[in-house]
């Protein structure tokens, strides 16, 4: 099954794929939770087949994320805690900003560096972060670094991945069937209790 749906994606045009990498981790500041990190690794396991580079991959994932996270962190720099205490902004709670305020008063820029590694509140570290007013150019460079890690450990999986195809297939294949019989187990199990319950 996923051989011959890899065997395909490695016919695409690398043009086309390397506007998707830059493309998904940077929309997905913007609308979390996205598959940016499914198809970073789907991207990871081209790489052998020579579809696409590996460098090329990181450079693009890291920019597109990159560009993301400072589009938000802008933002929040631009936003007035005024506003957002008087709950005008009603997608931002009051609860939120003094959470998010006392957790960058505590871990401050460490919040940055682990910011890819955190799936799902991406988006809020980098609005938070401007909206603490950390410094730009030290909130790029921890982000950058964080960007650059966190897709080479996914481009890492995916090269794994694209090497153990056959691998991953007999799991899956073996998976199923395993959920299948317990499924199976399962209605048998509630099927006698029920005839049982009848007869009684």
């Amino acid at each position: 099954m996923f051989e011959h749906l890899f065997s395909s994606l490695s016919s695409y045009d690398p043009i086309l794929i390397y506007s998707l990498i830059i493309f998904i981790p940077f929309i997905e500041n913007f609308f979390p939770p996205s598959p940016s990190d499914i198809a970073i690794v789907i991207a990871g396991s081209l790489i052998i087949h020579g579809t696409i580079n590996f460098f090329m991959a990181l450079i693009l994932s890291t920019l597109g994320g990159e560009i993301g996270f400072m589009v938000l962190y802008y933002v929040g720099l631009q936003t007035d805690r005024k506003i957002i205490r008087a709950g005008k902004l009603k997608f931002i709670s009051q609860e939120a900003v003094i959470k998010a305020e006392l957790w960058f008063t505590k871990y401050g820029y460490a919040l940055i560096l682990c910011n890819r590694f955190l799936s799902g509140i991406r988006a809020v570290i980098s609005f938070f972060a401007g909206l603490a007013e950390l410094n730009m150019k030290r909130t790029f460079i921890y982000s950058t670094i964080s960007a650059v890690a966190w897709n080479g450990v996914l481009l890492g999986l995916g090269i794994f991945f694209g090497y153990n195809l056959s691998l991953v297939d007999r799991f899956l294949v073996n998976y199923s069937y395993g959920i299948l019989f317990v499924a199976a187990m399962i209605a048998i199990y509630f099927l006698v209790k029920y005839l049982l319950k009848r007869k009684g």
